[in-house]
């Protein structure tokens, strides 16, 4: 396996946890809303006793995309795409992870890009399109999308008050990216040091802020240790625990306040064509979950990377030419 397929996947792979527990906050909160007095004794039944999600054989199947936001150029090509199935019978959960240079015929572009292609042809079409990609890549329907705008997990941490984190081993990277800076000439600067800065995290226990947690996370050019995908994905597993901890602890649910405020700015950082009411039945999905027992699914084994000149890109495709593998796996695990 070349090395640079195996980093550019490792990179996808990565993202898998911080969308699924937006996803997961988000999925809470429908369930805190519904929580009135005036709530119908019929609503609490039919929470407890019905199941209207969408479903296929008892699999409702969400795609969860992540995107950096902001003005530059590509803020809106989904650098996470991540396959969500969840058995409505036994609660068994799959995690797929879809790297954003696998190539689409049907697009001629990479699945990155669907989204962003989608939204150009009409408001709304970025998730219809996506889920279409999807759905041609792994042969199973997707019921619902929900696209994060990672922007907005700076803004979640602050809200929440920073996460308590402990920082295994001190660590420098001299090449974390400048938001607003991508594309920056620097004065013709062959190497472009001005689109990067220096971030430092001591050894030890301490509360990191949003801009700091976020960096935390997606370090991926630090020195020594710290700058492997093992190190990183350890740091995203802290981060995530850290994050549940903060989310279900009594100091956030017995603040109306800080809720309301959360709730706020949710519509600002997430797009879904998950409806309103049905918020509270995915809150009693997501309590389902048994976190520790998650099946998270590799394409690694499928796919090659061929001479970037057959497609003027350096991109992924699978080995035997199409899908047909990769939907046979998929169908296996899920059936297992």
């Amino acid at each position: 396996m070349p090395p640079k397929f195996k980093r550019k996947l490792s990179k996808i792979l990565l993202k898998i946890k911080i969308p699924l527990l937006i996803l997961g906050v988000i999925c809470l909160l429908g369930l805190i809303i519904s929580l009135k007095p005036k709530t119908k004794p019929s609503f609490w039944w039919s929470v407890l006793f019905s199941n209207p999600l969408k479903n296929t054989f008892s699999w409702t199947n969400i795609l969860l995309l992540g995107v950096p936001g902001g003005d530059h150029e590509g803020s809106d090509l989904t650098d996470t795409m991540i396959f969500l199935g969840f058995n409505q019978n036994n609660g068994k959960t799959v995690l797929i992870s879809f790297p954003r240079d696998l190539w689409s015929e049907t697009l001629r572009a990479k699945i990155n890009s669907a989204y962003h292609y989608g939204e150009e042809k009409k408001s709304g079409g970025g998730l219809v399109l996506a889920k279409s990609i999807i759905e041609e890549i792994t042969d199973q329907p997707i019921h619902y999308a929900v696209k994060i705008d990672f922007r907005g997990f700076i803004k979640i941490i602050d809200l929440l008050g920073g996460v308590e984190i402990e920082v295994e081993r001190a660590f420098d990277d001299y090449k974390f990216p400048i938001e607003g800076k991508e594309n920056d000439p620097c004065d013709g600067d062959p190497e472009y040091k001005c689109r990067y800065q220096h971030i430092h995290f001591d050894k030890g226990r301490q509360l990191l802020n949003g801009e700091k947690a976020l960096q935390y996370v997606r370090s991926r050019n630090a020195e020594g240790d710290e700058g492997t995908d093992f190190g990183r994905s350890k740091r995203q597993q802290k981060l995530i625990l850290s994050l549940k901890d903060r989310i279900f602890s009594p100091e956030f649910l017995f603040k109306p306040k800080t809720i309301a405020q959360l709730i706020k700015i949710l519509p600002g950082v997430i797009e879904t064509d998950i409806d309103e009411k049905d918020l509270p039945y995915f809150g009693k999905m997501i309590i389902k979950i048994n976190f520790a027992e998650i099946k998270t699914l590799s394409l690694e084994e499928f796919l090659i990377s061929p001479p970037a000149w057959q497609y003027g890109q350096w991109v992924l495709v699978p080995q035997t030419g199409d899908f047909s593998k990769i939907q046979e796996y998929i169908k296996e695990q899920i059936l297992e």
